[in-house]
């Protein structure tokens, strides 16, 4: 039997350098449509999400700053009536189904009693009021959704309460309009919606997966499943609050993205569901992981995954040319990690270090295992993978083994860039669609572009005119 290339795990407690978590606004506002988040902190993180997130700058965005000043840092004011003012006004304005309140740092500080509050508010308003700490104390700025879903995760229903009229009227709202042509894919026809609401209950388990992807690639994954005739019951979060999904303790739950770990908890230990332990869906080795861990779980037997997988890498073949046998340092952002140094290991690049801010070795068990048979199977060495990474002391060993990649986050890539390192932001890669079959290409584009930006440099003569300056 084949000795696994097994990862060595080390920790330098360093600094954390990266976004705030309360950033998980920027997207999760958009994928909740009826919400509102409301931040409750200072003028700079106003500052921080208008101008480095940009998020007003498209068109006006469902979430609003609480600003605290000095009255409520000195406890002179009455916190109840101050949330109480701009959620009665917020209520006027938009009428959401749901308010989000962000706490953070400063409401830790001065131990605002955001949970005390909200349900006191929420009997009076009539609006569920959830509460979520996304605040810079966190290891990473992805676990700001990581703690909006885990708060989410509490106020799913234990039992399905949808009606025949209430199925009739979604049937009739899927039909027509343009909302309904965007929502679906084009193989979805009027026959399929109505055999999908009028079917009977399937045979495997209700299954629900866990983490916020846009709709396109939402609808791949979903019908990925679909092919190995599983039927997925809900998402969470769903493009509605009132359509969580029903979640007790005969259902299965997986997430999709490394840096859920809170969320998986909350409903493993709190809502008692079946936690399924499975690599992440990034890149074809993954997504098919992915799906075998979801099958194995469900007891159905997967169907063509392996032709499935193979394809995909044939297509991906010129791209996997181009970065084959180059060097890639991870200092560790955003969580992913893990699953792309697994992922581009497995296109032949050599991963030299992976940094991460946190890691959950229970969560992630899985992907660890496929990241020790990708390796081995890769004929690469041991990955070193670095918790709370230093910085200084990386760029000292990034100095020394001269990669061809460094991914970090922005405020190294300028410094590096500088000193003639390729760099490739690390953010790019939350907000990209890498998930499923499908997206691989545009995952390994993000990692070609760099390199392909400094060859067509050195075409152009570029080095020898940067030593005459």
């Amino acid at each position: 039997m084949e000795t696994l290339v097994q990862p060595t795990f080390e920790c330098e407690t360093g600094n954390y350098h990266t976004f705030c978590p309360i950033s998980c606004v920027a997207w999760l506002y958009q994928k909740i449509e009826d919400s509102f988040f409301l931040v409750v902190g200072t003028k700079t993180c106003g500052y921080f999400l208008q101008n480095a997130l940009g998020v007003m700058i498209f068109a006006e965005p469902r979430y609003a700053m609480a600003e605290l000043e000095e009255g409520d840092v000195s406890a002179k004011l009455n916190a109840y009536d101050e949330l109480r003012r701009l959620c009665l006004q917020i209520k006027k304005d938009r009428n959401p189904s749901v308010i989000v309140w962000i706490g953070t740092c400063t409401t830790e500080i001065i131990k605002m009693d955001l949970e005390g509050i909200a349900p006191q508010l929420e009997a009076e308003l009539g609006i569920p009021i959830v509460v979520a700490r996304a605040n810079g104390l966190d290891y990473a700025f992805t676990q700001g959704e990581d703690t909006v879903l885990a708060a989410m995760a509490r106020r799913c229903p234990s039992e399905e309460k949808v009606t025949k009229i209430e199925a009739k009227a979604a049937l009739e709202e899927k039909k027509g309009g343009l909302k309904s042509l965007f929502a679906f894919t084009k193989k979805e026809t009027k026959e399929e919606i109505q055999q999908e609401i009028e079917a009977p209950s399937v045979s495997h388990a209700p299954l629900v997966i866990f983490g916020s992807l846009i709709d396109p690639v939402v609808n791949q994954l979903t019908l990925e499943l679909k092919k190995q005739g599983i039927t997925v019951t809900g998402w969470l979060p769903a493009a509605r609050f009132g359509e969580l999904p029903v979640i007790n303790p005969s259902t299965y739950v997986v997430g999709v993205n490394p840096f859920l770990s809170r969320t998986a908890s909350a409903l493993a230990r709190q809502l008692r569901c079946k936690l399924i332990t499975a690599p992440f869906p990034i890149g074809p080795d993954g997504t098919r992981a992915w799906i075998e861990a979801i099958c194995k779980a469900l007891a159905i037997e997967p169907k063509g995954l392996e032709e499935r997988e193979q394809k995909v890498w044939e297509n991906l073949q010129q791209d996997v040319d181009a970065i084959k046998g180059k060097s890639v340092f991870m200092m560790g952002d955003n969580l992913l990690e893990i699953s792309l140094a697994r992922f581009l290991i497995r296109c032949g690049m050599k991963v030299q270090e992976v940094g991460i801010p946190y890691m959950d070795k229970r969560y992630q068990a899985a992907e660890l295992e496929l990241l020790e048979k990708t390796c081995t199977l890769m004929g690469h060495p041991a990955v070193r993978i670095v918790e709370k990474p230093d910085n200084y002391l990386q760029i000292q060993r990034i100095g020394e083994l001269h990669p061809d990649l460094v991914i970090t986050g922005m405020a190294h890539a300028n410094p590096l860039e500088a000193r003639g390192i390729n760099t490739k932001w690390s953010v790019e890669f939350t907000f990209a669609q890498i998930h499923g079959f499908t997206n691989a290409h545009d995952l390994l584009k993000l990692v070609r572009k760099p390199l392909d930006r400094n060859n067509s440099l050195k075409s152009m003569g570029w080095e020898k005119l940067v030593q005459e300056v």
